[in-house]
């Protein structure tokens, strides 16, 4: 068997035992995809996708239409919960998608336009991609895709090799072809985790404007990493302001994690059982460590 043939083979597999976990959803203003989550029901989707006040029904099959029952949103990552009853459900496994690499191939199913469980192939063509938001935020730390990704796609799994699952179809950019971005299933597994337990994500309040940022080489070889958070500015009096952040600040960990992009921050901030939050910070060639009390359940980071 030639080596072609051998990975159409393999990639027809791949689709065949992941498909039946990939659902419809519809709403009033229009349908998208999702991902079966546990076998007990969980079905993992867009916000935006799920923010329809009305109704939703779940198409797990051309035969099979349940009502889907919101669970929890979180729009500043774009996913939403659902539940749904029905027997024998086959999970999707979530991958680490911190293990991606550029070039990777990826496998996208949905319902693009309608059309269930269209698949399409491609590579991962960037990691960490901001991507401005509707309502004027910024999606922090995509996987960018050339994946075929249309109108409906949203909410579907990005696929690895193995078929388990690096990232949930998020947006597309209409005027461009050959991009498509997926929240990365690192973030999706524990934004997922929180709005099931708690149907909302509240993310603590530190007080500044940050991104990440690819570090330079030398800096990179030092620090053992690719990348880290850079502070852009420090809200005065805020929490970060009262622990000594400063503006150009490198943020390197958090709580003895590290963090890469502000996801990294807002997951330890939000699932930490500690009282306060440690900071290691590189200024000016050194590192610092700084002890915080960020306050509770606000919007910002």
């Amino acid at each position: 068997m030639t080596a072609l043939a051998q990975l159409s083979q393999d990639l027809a597999a791949l689709v065949a035992r992941a498909s039946p976990s990939v659902v419809g959803i519809e709403q009033r203003r229009g349908q998208g995809s999702g991902l079966v989550l546990t076998p007990d029901g969980y079905v993992l989707t867009n916000a935006h996708v799920a923010r329809s006040a009305g109704p939703l029904r779940v198409r797990l099959s051309a035969t099979a239409t349940v009502k889907g029952e919101r669970v929890g949103a979180d729009a500043r990552t774009d996913l939403a919960v659902l539940r749904v009853e029905a027997p024998a459900l086959h999970a999707l496994p979530l991958a680490d998608s911190r293990r991606l690499a550029v070039g990777q191939l990826v496998v996208a199913i949905g319902n693009p336009l309608g059309f269930e469980r269209s698949v399409t192939k491609g590579v991962v063509s960037a990691l960490y991609r901001n991507l401005p938001t509707p309502e004027g935020g910024m999606f922090d730390g995509l996987v960018q895709t050339d994946a075929a990704v249309n109108p409906g796609n949203s909410g579907g799994p990005l696929l690895d090799a193995d078929g388990a699952v690096v990232g949930v179809t998020t947006a597309m950019l209409p005027w461009a072809h050959g991009m498509a971005f997926a929240v990365p299933s690192h973030t999706a597994s524990w934004i997922a985790a929180v709005l099931i337990q708690h149907g909302e994500v509240r993310r603590p309040f530190l007080g500044i404007a940050a991104r990440g940022e690819d570090l330079d080489p030398a800096l990179a070889i030092e620090l053992a990493r690719a990348r880290a958070i850079r502070v852009l500015r420090v809200e005065a009096g805020a929490p970060a302001d009262e622990g000594g952040v400063k503006e150009g600040d490198l943020l390197v960990a958090a709580n003895g994690n590290e963090v890469v992009t502000l996801d990294d921050l807002q997951r330890v901030m939000v699932l930490t059982t500690e009282p306060g939050l440690a900071l290691e910070v590189l200024r000016g060639g050194e590192r610092r460590r700084l002890g915080l009390r960020p306050r509770p359940f606000q919007a910002a980071a």
